[in-house]
């Protein structure tokens, strides 16, 4: 038992990146945790669908649940059950001393979303059914599961799910015809931000930080790089084209990586 404990921990520090913890411990992480709430919710209390869920009312929690994380790669709990409706409040809590993050979704979103981390470490990413919890720390996710199925929740970061960091999730209660359809997609849908045209991609922006150069943008699926939709962080090269963004902003733009950054160029309104 031992030795299994001890080969595991070699695998986990082969697989996690140099560069890692900085991409999940920087202030634009902590930043994100005050936007990612508005960014997910349309009218007061209501967050944009997903096929497990969507963002709770903070106003409306049925009860709360505490999760713990370990650099043994594991989580406390790793199953949950929740009935179909309930809004759940999980307070998140990382024992360890490195960074781990808590990640809700189904098995085919967790998976292609562990692939990109593995082939891009330091990507810098963020949606209210994430927490980025740093050691020591805890951080709250508030979810309704109103759609039933078989779900799961994960620590994405490069290596911490290739050893084991995962839980499953099973949410109680019929399931609609509509909601059968649902499971069947990819979990990442970033509405009405999507690919258009043959290098530029559709996306809306979240968030801008001048001062770090960089630009958070809900896009479309990005070919060229074999990203699915999703949210996530770019740094620009011309720092001017930021003082015209702002949150909300539709925009089109290319994307590259390159010197192990993403990178947001050509940025223009559609």
């Amino acid at each position: 038992m031992v030795l299994q404990k001890a080969r595991l921990a070699s695998l986990v520090l082969l697989l996690i990146q140099p560069g890692l913890s900085l991409a999940h411990g920087n202030q634009d992480h902590a930043n994100m945790k005050a936007a990612k709430h508005t960014a997910d919710q349309g009218k007061a209390g209501v967050g944009k669908q997903h096929p497990w869920g969507q963002t709770g009312d903070p106003d409306k929690v049925d009860r709360k649940v505490e999760v713990s994380m370990s650099d043994a790669m594991r989580f406390s709990p790793d199953s949950l059950r929740v009935e179909k409706g309930e809004t759940i409040h999980f307070v998140v809590r990382n024992e360890g001393k490195l960074m781990h993050e808590f990640v809700l979704g189904t098995t085919e979103a967790l998976n292609e979303h562990a692939e990109l981390m593995m082939k891009y470490p330091n990507m810098a990413h963020d949606e209210p059914y994430m927490a980025h919890v740093a050691p020591g720390a805890s951080e709250d996710i508030i979810w309704r599961f109103n759609r039933s199925g078989e779900f799961g929740f994960a620590c994405l970061i490069a290596g911490h799910y290739q050893a084991g960091m995962k839980g499953t999730l099973s949410v109680q209660g019929p399931a609609t015809p509509d909601e059968k359809m649902t499971h069947k997609k990819p979990g990442h849908s970033p509405g009405d931000a999507r690919k258009s045209g043959h290098d530029m991609t559709e996306g809306r922006v979240r968030r801008v930080n001048r001062e770090q150069g960089t630009v958070m943008i809900e896009h479309g699926e990005i070919p060229n790089l074999n990203m699915p939709p999703m949210a996530m962080m770019f740094h620009v090269e011309d720092t001017d084209v930021l003082n015209s963004l702002k949150p909300g902003d539709a925009i089109r733009f290319k994307a590259l990586h390159k010197d192990r950054k993403f990178i947001a160029t050509d940025i223009q309104a559609p």
